[in-house]
């Protein structure tokens, strides 16, 4: 097994450089640190991570709780981009994740992460009503959120009153005023969405047609395709739908094309999330890019720097901007 020794002979340094390097100590510099790191990969260094755990009291594993309403795991194009961005970053400061929800299903997740010694937990898409969520987010167990905001706990949420406000304003641009805006599950993340959409309509000067809000669920088609059918039935329906989201689009589309339509010839479509997907369909979906890679590597950062720095860091709630991606889905009327 590679020593500290022997990597600190290979970089012309001392053992204690070494040593701060791979702990990621501050008074070394990144340039520094960055050597001594390639050097040990190079030399197959592994660190002994029983002998950390005693100098540090810190296990550097983070646990990541994870579950949508349609179970779709890891499949989950949003969500999966999210995570995989936190996992990046948790690896780059020297912390691995483990999946909290694999564990006895007999035990509570604040018994789970404390009998897995994590350092913390990562909470994203989760029923937060949930009794052993909730339980888990009033204990001592460090927590970071994200998209949504708990007391006194630090989250990382997506900017939907403005994403929302963009996408409206591109549609009302388009000369659209009959628009409709079939909406996900109840929460929070919905609640700022159609606000911003009545918002929207009201700073225009239109009035809100409630038989244009239709409620559905997020990533469902079979729902969407429903509510599309209804809309399309109306005796004087939407020039353009807006989605949940861009997956749950797809049975708007479907919908659509069931009626002998077109988009955006018929009617206009917008979606929301901005999956990678969805950008290479022709004619390509009008929707807002939810920034992934920044919410998950906030979240990791958040989580990790209370962790190190407990006395200096406060409850925080991050919001992440998104991206409007005009597409080609939204036609000039």
């Amino acid at each position: 097994m590679v020593s500290m020794k022997e990597i600190a002979a290979a970089c012309g340094v001392s053992v204690a450089t070494v040593s701060k390097a791979l702990s990621d100590h501050h008074d070394i510099g990144e340039k520094t640190k960055q050597h001594v790191r390639e050097v040990a990969d190079q030399m197959g260094y592994l660190p002994n991570l029983s002998a950390r755990y005693l100098k540090t009291n810190r296990s550097y594993n983070l646990g990541v709780l994870f579950e949508d309403a349609a179970q779709s795991g890891l499949t989950h194009d949003f969500f999966s981009g999210v995570l995989e961005s936190l996992k990046n970053t948790a690896q780059s400061r020297g912390y691995d994740i483990t999946f909290l929800n694999t564990l006895s299903p007999d035990m509570s997740y604040v018994e789970r992460a404390l009998y897995r010694g994590f350092d913390g937990v990562a909470i994203a898409c989760f029923d937060f009503s949930n009794p052993k969520v909730q339980e888990l987010l009033s204990s001592s167990v460090k927590v970071v959120t994200v998209d949504y905001i708990a007391d006194n706990r630090t989250a990382v949420v997506s900017d939907n009153v403005d994403g929302m406000t963009r996408l409206m304003d591109y549609i009302l641009s388009q000369g659209h005023t009959r628009i409709a805006y079939i909406h996900g599950d109840e929460g929070r993340v919905t609640r700022q969405r159609l606000a911003s959409y009545c918002r929207s309509l009201g700073e225009h000067g239109i009035g809100i047609t409630e038989e244009y809000i239709k409620p559905a669920l997020y990533r469902d088609r079979q729902l969407t395709y429903d509510r599309t059918m209804e809309l399309l039935s109306l005796g004087e329906p939407p020039t353009c739908i807006i989605y949940p989201d861009d997956v749950a689009a797809f049975g708007g589309f479907n919908a659509i094309r069931a009626r002998g339509l077109q988009f955006p010839e018929d009617i206009s479509v917008a979606g929301y999330d901005g999956i990678r997907m969805m950008q290479y369909m022709e004619p390509r979906l009008t929707t807002v890019r939810q920034d992934m890679e920044a919410l998950g590597r906030l979240a990791a950062e958040s989580l990790i720097d209370e962790i190190e720095h407990p006395m200096a860091t406060a409850p925080t709630i991050h919001t992440v901007e998104g991206q409007l991606l005009k597409g080609q889905t939204v036609r000039r009327i």
